[in-house]
């Protein structure tokens, strides 16, 4: 049977890596990614179509697929307000969840954040928060909702306060330990290798998925 999975936000750290892998797994047979232009390699499995996330009629005329993974997101500085923030990190996802669910998703997975909470006083960890809350009620089979620390990547445009602080992360990684664990800097790798690990196992139902969680299923992971 042909296996299909839908892939939004594959330009972004997470969603590069979480494409190079579904493209390597042999859990699927067809990947899809909405792009709002066009990548810069082929792939026997790859099918890429030009979304364009505000207009709901794309939306609504995806093709059928058994799991959706969201890797949508963005900073408030590069969405320029915290309107525009809203728009990417809440109501695209929540819109691609909705019409996902209509045409049979089965799974969905999200790139949240730990601290998401949609009583927070802080704007970004609120949003999520709203947008965890929001796609629980969308009534998947199963929901996975991924929430990273700080990611560490390498990045092809600059963010500086980034980059301090995923250098002093590392360097103080041997504290974080015990509860503080969840809190340690993650890579986006390791994030893409758990939504892969938890998209192909039959055992691991709806769940969160903090970051320690996260990064103990990327370690015994093997792609």
């Amino acid at each position: 049977m042909n296996k299909r999975a839908i892939i939004a936000g594959a330009s972004g750290a997470v969603g590069k890596a979480l494409l190079r892998y579904l493209l390597e797994s042999a859990s699927f047979d067809e990947i899809v990614v909405l792009l709002r232009r066009p990548l810069k390699f082929n792939h026997p499995k790859l099918h890429s179509i030009i979304f364009d996330f505000d207009k709901e009629e794309d939306y609504s005329s995806l093709p059928s697929a058994e799991q959706v993974f969201c890797c949508l997101g963005t900073t408030i500085k590069k969405a320029g307000s915290q309107e525009n923030f809203r728009k990417v990190d809440f109501h695209y996802p929540f819109l691609l969840a909705k019409y996902a669910k209509q045409n049979g998703a089965k799974a969905f997975h999200v790139v949240s954040a730990l601290g998401a909470d949609a009583k927070s006083s802080i704007f970004y960890n609120r949003v999520k928060g709203e947008l965890e809350e929001a796609l629980r009620k969308v009534e998947f089979d199963n929901l996975y909702i991924y929430q990273p620390s700080l990611l560490l990547s390498e990045r092809e445009e600059s963010r500086p306060g980034e980059k301090i602080a995923s250098v002093l992360m590392q360097a103080s990684s041997f504290l974080f330990l015990g509860p503080l664990k969840k809190y340690k800097a993650i890579h986006v790798n390791d994030v893409a290798k758990a939504m892969l690990c938890v998209a192909q196992s039959n055992s691991i139902k709806s769940k969160t998925i903090a970051s320690d969680e996260i990064q103990t299923l990327a370690d015994n992971f093997i792609v």
